[in-house]
């Protein structure tokens, strides 16, 4: 049997050329569709022995000769030849090679287009799904964190300058909610992702009797595409994924950014686990956070993959078009780097030290209470706008003694409103401050401990 004979080559008067063969196969990349593949070939042969367009016979020939396929690729005794173009045709031309006219009749009924199609699908699902349970690890982690550092003081900021004292456990959970979202997105992708769209065939359907919702049943998807054009073309749930997937990795780099800022010696609210930092080449003291800073940068690879999927869309006709092949790199890298950056993620936090002395001492740097006294005149009676200017007055006061504000005496706070009393010291400590705030979403120690239990009630077991 000829191998290098292309299966649609009979209109052709000549070979492809190398070059031409080589820009157009996608054999390199999308040979991970493998499993894939045979999983829709198994339902899609079983349907058509059901509906009587094949014999039983031949089905029995097309599974076992898909088994034995299945264990050589997994094996890696699978020849993968670039002249069949891509894994599709790879895998028909073994099973045609095993079992002659039987891998000849699994092709009726359907053509490439609904075939990659449904194995981009079946390969999108299945990733989801890890992905999924990789953010109920991370989000573990961050709970685990958040718990030991729920009455750890640091200060917040809004511009990058200190604002108002905050929980560190307070924090952290920020980033669980947004993963929560994340998640959300994600497994409301799953439910577009999970339609079947084989048996649209090459773009009208196919005038065999076939069955497509046993397949779909076969292949546990939700529902079949209600369109043969769209079924073929459609790349919708792809660039869905990939946006959901940008939107995780711009949050994971959010974090990374502030994980430099703080292990740097101007902060130094943590220390990185050597494991996840590099050294330098030409300065010994140096202690580098390489893992943050690529995933910094690798957010910027995964949101250039949803520009280009976008793009790759944007002016294609129905139905299907070659420029479609484009789909799968990006897809495949997106899957790779979101699974790789949440795997090493949870890892670097588990071993994070945190160095509580250094937050409290910036929170105290940044005059991080003046809003709790600003509140405590007005609960006093003084108009906002008025304990905003009195207020400010006290800090300028305080920064020309170069002190806190919870260092002046009473009588120095008094010459600037004489609604002040003792009590004043109370909200003017961090931790005053931080009790203060004892509300659903505040950052009082309570109220991390409630929001890390209802979070706890709400997130999978992955260990």
């Amino acid at each position: 049997m000829n191998t290098n004979k292309k299966t649609w080559s009979g209109r052709f008067s000549e070979p492809v050329a190398q070059l031409v063969q080589r820009y157009t196969a996608s054999i390199g990349f999308d040979y991970r569709l493998a499993e894939y593949d045979i999983q829709g070939s198994l339902a899609h042969a079983r349907m058509l022995a059901t509906t009587g367009i094949i014999p039983q016979a031949d089905l029995q020939a097309i599974e076992q000769g898909l088994a034995q396929i299945q264990e050589e690729i997994k094996s890696g005794q699978f020849t993968w030849q670039l002249a069949q173009e891509d894994v599709h045709l790879n895998i028909e031309q073994r099973l045609t090679a095993l079992t002659g006219d039987a891998g000849k009749r699994l092709h009726t009924a359907r053509s490439r287009n609904d075939q990659v199609a449904t194995d981009i699908r079946l390969y999108l699902r299945a990733a989801i799904d890890d992905i999924v349970v990789l953010i109920h690890v991370l989000q573990h982690t961050l709970l685990d964190l958040a718990e030991q550092h729920a009455a750890t003081i640091m200060p917040g900021f809004t511009h990058l300058q200190v604002a108002q004292p905050v929980s560190f456990g307070h924090h952290l959970l920020a980033y669980y909610e947004m993963l929560v979202r994340d998640t959300q997105r994600l497994q409301d992708c799953r439910k577009r992702v999970n339609q079947l769209p084989l048996g649209a065939a090459a773009l009208a359907g196919t005038s065999y009797p076939i069955d497509r919702e046993q397949v779909a049943r076969e292949l546990e998807f939700e529902g079949v595409c209600r369109n043969s054009l769209d079924a073929v073309s459609d790349r919708d749930f792809a660039i869905e994924f990939c946006a959901a997937a940008a939107l995780l990795m711009t949050h994971l780099s959010r974090l990374s950014e502030e994980l430099i800022l703080w292990m740097s010696p101007a902060f130094g609210f943590i220390r990185i686990a050597d494991r996840f930092c590099t050294g330098s080449s030409i300065m010994p003291q140096k202690k580098n956070p390489d893992v943050p800073e690529l995933v910094r940068g690798k957010t910027g690879r995964i949101n250039g993959h949803l520009v280009a999927l976008l793009t790759l869309m944007k002016s294609q006709p129905l139905a299907y078009n070659k420029d479609n092949q484009e789909d799968k790199e990006p897809l495949f890298d997106t899957v790779d780097t979101l699974k790789d950056t949440l795997t090493i993620y949870a890892d670097m936090l588990t071993g994070l030290h945190v160095n509580p002395e250094a937050m409290r001492q910036a929170a105290l740097r940044g005059y991080a209470t003046a809003t709790d006294l600003a509140d405590y005149l007005v609960k006093k009676g003084t108009p906002f706008r008025d304990a905003h200017e009195t207020v400010a007055q006290a800090v300028r006061f305080a920064e020309e003694k170069s002190c806190d504000l919870s260092d002046l005496s009473l009588t120095q706070l008094q010459q600037f409103s004489n609604t002040i009393e003792q009590d004043v010291f109370e909200v003017l400590t961090l931790e005053g401050s931080l009790q203060s705030r004892n509300h659903l979403g505040g950052t009082a120690p309570e109220q991390v401990h409630a929001a890390i239990r209802h979070a706890r009630s709400q997130l999978p077991a992955t260990r």
